[in-house]
Formats: structure tokens, sequence, C-alpha cells
């Protein structure tokens, strides 16, 4: 089997605006969400933004995606690499902006609101494909909250299965618009204060706008080019509940089919996992479900945080920083913490605060809406 390296990292998130200051500032124990009102029609409410308005998913995209070049030392052109970059909000936004043109100035024709067709599902992926100068494979992953490691799962297929040797590979996410934040507000599944995954009195999640995105390589093409390499992808697991639109199946059984067709694929057990990065959205139903399929799966004592007291919830993206801050505990030799907890409901491990310890494989957990599974191992 050919061995798929991380060899570049782009990052942006409410933490910081790079990969180091992000993960200084995790270490730190210390957060990005702040009291923000974006809309004036909608109540202030706590949020993980960049800046002090909401963020435009193409600027997010391009400064990721020039960061993970930079790290990795690339250069574009490069033609034959794979393009693999998901959302899950897309260009909401844009969109959200365009029906509200549309109908407030019915006097204007509609040919004068720009190109709608830039801001189709996929536009995104294509967009970085052209900065990068990139003419193969490009994939748009759309899959919930799980986006982020599904697009590095595919992309690691494609360099496992010889369709190219280099990939770039991630999620984006600027989800800080009228329609997302009614929508979960009218779920009740909005914190009123922060987020505290894994708290006895957690209150709900708190959207964060962020994105990464890795530079994946076959090991021979990143010995070749004796490039630096974060860590190695060992596997992945990917199943879908089939049971709800929102709610996980009661008893985690599909959850726990992708970790343990993840930890097959990667030849390890349940024991070999040294931390695992928690989903952990601080929603009731999820931190509930996702304890007890860690509990079931894995030995007392296994190291788990969720980054997202930090962060906040980037949706689509939350995986693939999460894949991010797994490689860099790798690299580090350091568990981030799980920042928001302060008094734990369940019999986990949690980190909560910075912690040096020995690590070899890690674990990334991702749980969407329509019952998403994903699961990624990734070791030294």
């Amino acid at each position: 089997m050919v061995k798929v390296c991380v060899t570049g990292i782009g990052l942006i998130s409410a933490l910081g605006g790079s990969l180091e200051d992000s993960w200084q500032n995790l270490l730190a124990g210390k957060s990005g969400i702040r009291l923000h009102q974006p809309f004036p029609e909608i109540t202030p409410l706590p949020l993980g933004l960049i800046v002090q308005q909401s963020s435009e998913l193409p600027m997010l995209t391009q400064m990721v995606v020039a960061s993970a070049l930079q790290d990795a030392e690339l250069v574009s052109p490069l033609a034959d690499c794979a393009v693999v970059i998901g959302s899950s909000r897309s260009y909401q936004a844009s969109w959200e902006m365009l029906a509200r043109q549309m109908y407030e100035d019915t006097a204007k024709p509609v040919s004068s609101f720009g190109n709608w067709l830039d801001t189709l599902p996929h536009m995104n992926a294509i967009a970085a494909a052209r900065q990068i100068g990139a003419s193969g494979i490009v994939l748009a992953p759309m899959a919930a909250c799980a986006t982020g490691i599904w697009s590095i799962a595919q992309a690691a297929l494609l360099i496992q299965t010889g369709q190219c040797q280099q990939a770039l590979a991630g999620a984006v996410e600027a989800p800080i618009t009228r329609l997302t934040l009614a929508g979960f507000q009218q779920m009740g599944a909005l914190a009123k204060t922060g987020a505290y995954p894994f708290d006895l009195h957690r209150e709900g999640l708190v959207l964060g706008e962020g994105g990464a995105v890795f530079v994946l390589e076959s090991a021979e093409l990143a010995k070749q080019r004796q490039a630096k390499v974060y860590g190695e992808i060992l596997g992945f697991g990917l199943t879908n509940d089939a049971y709800h639109t929102n709610s996980p199946e009661p008893q985690g059984k599909n959850a726990i089919a992708a970790i343990n067709q993840c930890l097959e694929r990667s030849c390890l057990s349940p024991a070999d996992i040294d931390y695992i990065h928690a989903h952990g959205t601080a929603t009731q139903l999820n931190d509930r479900i996702e304890s007890m399929v860690i509990q079931r799966l894995f030995p007392q004592g296994v190291a788990v945080s969720s980054t997202k007291g930090s962060s906040g919830h980037t949706l689509g993206a939350s995986g693939a920083l999460g894949v991010a801050f797994s490689l860099m505990a790798l690299k580090h030799q350091i568990l981030p913490p799980n920042v928001g907890l302060q008094q734990p409901e369940f019999d986990l491990d949690v980190v909560t605060a910075a912690r040096l310890s020995k690590v070899r494989q890690v674990l990334c957990l991702s749980f969407g809406f329509g019952g998403q599974n994903a699961a990624i191992a990734l070791a030294r």
C-alpha cells in the first residue's frame, strides 16, 4: 500500500491567522469565541469570528491554500496536484445576499447581480485549483460536519490508488450567515455564553469560521523532495446512520462501525490509540453519544479533547482543523486542551490543560448532520 504523508498545513481560525498562532493560543487555553452581533436583526451571540465581521469564503480559501503551499515549500503551477476541498455551507452567504438584493430591488435586472455561476457549491475547489495551476482531478465534498475528514480521506485514496502523487485537501467554512444562525437558533442548538464540550453545564454549539488545507504526498515523492513530514495518514472510516436529519443514532452503532473500519484499515487496535481528537460539539446529544462510543471501544485512560471550546464549531471545516491540531500534537508530543470544561459529565480522560505525552497514533472523529460519521487515524 502507498504511504500517504502530510507535508504542508495551512490553517486559519478564530484562534489565530496561522497554524502556529492558533496552536500556541490553543495550548495556552485561550478561546477565540466572543460575543458578536454580525447582523442588526439577530441578538448578540457567542461566535468564533476571525475579524469583527463575518469573513468571505474565497478570501479564507485563498489564504489557507497559499499557507499550505508555502509550508510544504511548493511553488505553483502544480499541474498534476489533485484538489479536494470541501465546505458544508459553501457560498451560502453570497446566495443570501443575492436573494435580498433581488427582493429588495425588483426594478434591477437580474443580470446586474454578478456571476452567480461563481457561487455554485463546487466553485470554491475550482478556484483553489486555479490558484495553484492544477489541471487534474478536482473534488468538492459536502458531508455536513464530516466534510473535512471526508475530503482528506478522498485525497488519500487518490494517492493510494495511484491516480496522483500529490493532493491539496481540506475544508473551509464561512458559516456566519443570517440563515445559518436562524436555523441553529430555531433548533435550540446555539449556546448563550460559550462552548463547553463534555461539560455538565454545556449549552450547545458556538459557530466559528475557519479552514485547514493540507498538502498530501506519497511517501516516495516526499522523500524525493526531502520534504518535512508532519505525519502519515494510516486509514479512515466513513459510514452513515440512515436514521435522522439531526439526531445521532442512539446506540452509536454506525459511529462505532466507522471507527472500527478506520482501525482495521490502519492495522491498529483500540489500545494503540494514544489520543482522540473528539468531535465534541458541546450539544447535549452529541457529547453524550460520542462519550458512550469512546467508552465502549477504547481502554479507560485514553486521552480525549475537543478544540471547539477554543475555535468554535467550524461545521464542515471542523474535522480539518481537528486533523491539523492532531498532527501538531504528533509533531510536538503535546496534547491540546479541551478549553471550556469546568465540570466533566462523563468518565473520560479529558485533557484540561496542555499535556506533554508520548503520542504515536491519534484518531480524529467527526459526526455530521444526516448521520455522517468519519474517523481518520494519523501516525508520527
